[in-house]
C-alpha cells in the first residue's frame, strides 16, 4: 500500500460567527498512526470530517499525498471513514456490508469476492460472513464497519472515536487489534478520541487540540514528560498544576525547586506527576530524608486516598492548595489516612515549569 501524507496549512473553519478551526496547521506522516485528542468542542471532529471532504474551510489548504484536495469531493480523495455509529445496513449481511463499496464501483464479481473474503479474513470475520449486524457483538460491528472501509483501499483512514461504543475490556482488546491491523497495512491512519489512554497507547504521534487551536504536537512521551502548557500538562494523564503566585504566597520555600535557568522565575505555573513526589510523616522524618540533597518538602495535610490496583492515590492539601500524590503498595510503605499530617518531597528534575 502507497502511504501518503497529509498537510494542514493555515486552515481556517467557522460556522457565522463561531470558529471552529483557527489558523490550523498540522503535518501527518505517511504511514503513521495520529491521534487527535482534545476535549468536547476542540475542534477535532470538525477537522477529521474536513479531511474526508464533509466539511469545508473557509481559508487555508489541504493537501493529500501532496496534492491540493480542497476543491474535491469525499468520493475524490480515496479516504475511508469508519464512524463513531459504525452505520451499518442493518438488513445487510457481513458479506454485504462489506462489499457495499466495491458493487456501487462496478467491481468485478471475481475480484470483489476476493477483496471481500480477504479484508474479513484481515479483522477474523470470514466465519460469520452471513451473519447480521443484530446477530454480532460490538467488537465485531466494529470490525466489519473497518473491514467495510479498507476494502475499497483508501489511502487515508479516519477513525471517529470509533471504540465509545464498547466497554472497557473490550476497548482494550480492540484498540489493539485496531494498532495490529494498521501496522500490517501500513496505511495513513488518524484516530480522534477524547480518551487520553487511547492516545496514548496507539498513536505515533498526537496532536492536543482546544477550542480550534493545536496546543501541542508529538509523541505520547514528548507530550506526557514535556508539556508545551498547562492545558496539555492537566489533560494529558494526570498532573498537579499549581500557580506559582498560589505557591508564594503559601510557601517561602518554594524557590528552592528552581533550576539553575533563572528564566524560570517568569513561569505562571509549576507542574508535576502525581508519581514524582514523595509522602513521609511531617513529625518523623528521618535524617537522612531531610539531608537529601535537591530536595524540597513541603507541609501537608491527607485529605483522602483512592485505591487504584497498582498505587493508591491521596489528595493532599498545601495551606489553600490541593495536589494529588500516588504512593505504591508494598510492606515498607506506610497507608496514610485523612487528617494525616504528612510532608511533600520535590526535587527540580521532577519539576516542570509552565506558562
Amino acid at each position: 500500500m502507497n502511504k501518503v501524507s497529509i498537510q494542514c496549512r493555515n486552515i481556517c473553519l467557522g460556522y457565522g460567527a463561531t470558529e471552529v478551526l483557527k489558523n490550523l496547521s498540522l503535518d501527518i506522516h505517511p504511514g503513521e498512526f495520529f491521534a487527535l485528542l482534545g476535549p468536547s468542542g476542540s475542534g477535532k471532529s470538525s477537522l477529521l470530517r474536513l479531511i474526508a471532504g464533509f466539511n469545508h474551510h473557509q481559508s487555508g489548504q489541504l493537501f493529500i499525498d501532496g496534492k491540493e484536495v480542497s476543491g474535491q469531493a469525499p468520493w475524490e480523495r480515496q479516504v475511508g471513514m469508519v464512524f463513531q455509529s459504525y452505520a451499518l445496513w442493518p438488513h445487510l449481511s457481513v458479506w454485504d456490508n462489506v462489499a457495499f463499496g466495491l458493487v456501487e464501483r462496478k467491481v468485478e464479481r471475481d475480484i470483489l469476492k476476493s477483496k471481500v473474503s480477504a479484508i474479513l479474513s484481515q479483522v477474523e470475520l470470514l466465519d460469520l460472513a452471513y451473519r447480521k449486524p443484530s446477530q454480532l457483538s460490538g467488537g465485531q460491528q466494529q470490525r466489519v464497519a473497518l473491514a467495510r472501509t479498507l476494502v475499497v483501499e483508501p489511502k487515508v483512514l479516519l477513525l471517529d472515536e470509533p471504540l465509545s461504543n464498547l466497554d472497557k475490556t473490550l476497548r482494550i482488546q480492540m484498540r489493539q487489534e485496531l494498532l495490529s491491523l494498521q501496522r500490517r497495512l501500513g496505511i495513513t491512519t488518524i484516530f480522534v478520541t477524547h480518551d487520553q489512554e487511547e492516545a496514548m497507547s496507539t498513536a505515533d504521534r498526537m496532536a492536543v487540540l482546544e477550542k480550534g487551536v493545536v496546543q501541542q504536537v508529538g509523541s505520547p512521551e514528548d507530550l506526557y514528560h514535556s508539556p508545551a502548557n498547562s492545558f496539555v500538562a492537566n489533560f494529558v494523564g494526570t498532573m498537579n498544576v499549581v500557580s506559582v503566585s498560589e505557591l508564594n504566597q503559601s510557601h517561602a520555600n518554594w524557590s528552592a525547586l528552581q533550576s539553575d535557568n533563572q528564566g524560570e522565575i517568569a513561569s505562571k505555573f509549576l507542574s508535576f506527576r502525581p508519581h514524582d513526589a514523595q509522602l513521609v510523616a511531617a513529625e518523623s522524618m528521618p535524617t537522612s530524608v531531610l539531608k537529601e540533597p535537591m530536595q524540597t518538602w513541603l507541609p501537608g495535610i491527607v485529605l483522602s486516598a483512592e485505591f487504584m490496583g497498582h498505587a493508591t492515590r491521596y489528595k493532599v492539601r498545601m495551606s489553600d492548595i490541593e495536589i494529588f500524590v500516588d504512593q505504591s503498595h508494598g510492606p515498607e510503605k506506610t497507608k496514610w489516612h485523612p487528617n494525616d499530617r504528612v510532608s511533600i518531597g520535590l526535587k527540580p528534575a521532577q519539576v516542570r515549569w509552565l506558562y
